[in-house]
């Protein structure tokens, strides 16, 4: 290994070495030099350095003690030695000079996300996403496959649906496993997320983004939790339980259902449990 560092299993590490992979991924997210950019997981820093050849400084999110104590000898380098999962992003923004809401302000975020957690830090951002002006990730093709997947699909999911509802999409790149050292048993791509203002997001009247946004993964796992049934099956079961009286088609698999629909019942979900402010 490069270094003499050993990628470790339990953290998930394969480090990218492919020059023009590498090239290409900055190339995706663009940064100008005074950007707040922070890098999830820099690992031996391949991406580190060519960002680094752009921007005024970097912040790095890095969980192995040995490699975080080698980044900090890099300069304009801030190493933050923590689980991604336990780091307050919208707590960062405002301390990096980046709190206001995109496009005036917001964090960039990029990095190779390990494979066996990409899911958690995914709905981890989420949370902070009023903080975020856009996300560029590494992640296995299957998985960025099922995040840019259209209604109607049978990639199409809970991931699919909560991601879309929040942000625009696009797979960037296809990145081979020959491009890692050690190289992965599975493909990976890179996506570029970019966050929807909130006026892309189909809130009604007295329904704030943080009220539906619970909500919502609520309805979105009641609905997956057995995609090849129709949907009186499971949501249909859980709006019973909720006491919901909605007029939603149930007689639909929940693949079939487009994400401004679901944003709608759950905007219902929340008002009929008297979550919601009225209109003014």
């Amino acid at each position: 290994m490069s270094g003499g560092h050993r990628a470790r299993k339990r953290f998930g590490q394969h480090f990218l070495t492919d020059t023009h992979t590498i090239d290409a991924i900055v190339r995706v997210l663009a940064p100008q030099r005074s950007d707040p950019v922070v890098e999830i997981g820099p690992g031996l820093g391949a991406l580190t350095g060519p960002l680094l050849d752009h921007l005024d400084a970097l912040t790095v999110v890095e969980l192995d003690r040995d490699l975080a104590q080698r980044l900090r000898g890099w300069p304009r380098v801030r190493v933050i030695e923590s689980d991604v999962l336990q780091v307050d992003f919208s707590a960062l923004a405002t301390e990096l000079g980046a709190g206001a809401r995109p496009p005036a302000g917001g964090l960039n975020v990029i990095g190779n996300l390990p494979y066996n957690v990409s899911t958690p830090i995914l709905f981890h951002l989420l949370e902070h996403v009023g903080a975020v002006r856009r996300q560029v990730f590494m992640l296995q093709d299957e998985v960025i496959e099922r995040m840019v997947a259209p209604p109607g699909s049978s990639e199409f999911g809970r991931l699919s649906a909560m991601l879309q509802w929040r942000y625009r999409m696009d797979k960037a790149l296809f990145v081979p496993p020959e491009a890692f050292d050690p190289p992965p048993r599975v493909d990976s791509a890179v996506v570029l997320m970019q966050p929807r203002s909130v006026n892309e997001l189909g809130l009604p009247p007295g329904v704030t983004e943080a009220q539906l946004q619970p909500v919502l993964q609520a309805v979105l796992a009641a609905a997956f939790a057995q995609r090849r049934k129709l949907l009186r099956h499971s949501l249909g079961t859980w709006l019973a339980g909720q006491g919901v009286d909605t007029p939603f088609d149930l007689q639909r698999r929940a693949q079939e259902v487009d994400v401004a629909e679901y944003v709608t019942l759950a905007a219902q979900v929340l008002t009929q449990r008297g979550g919601a402010q009225p209109p003014l």
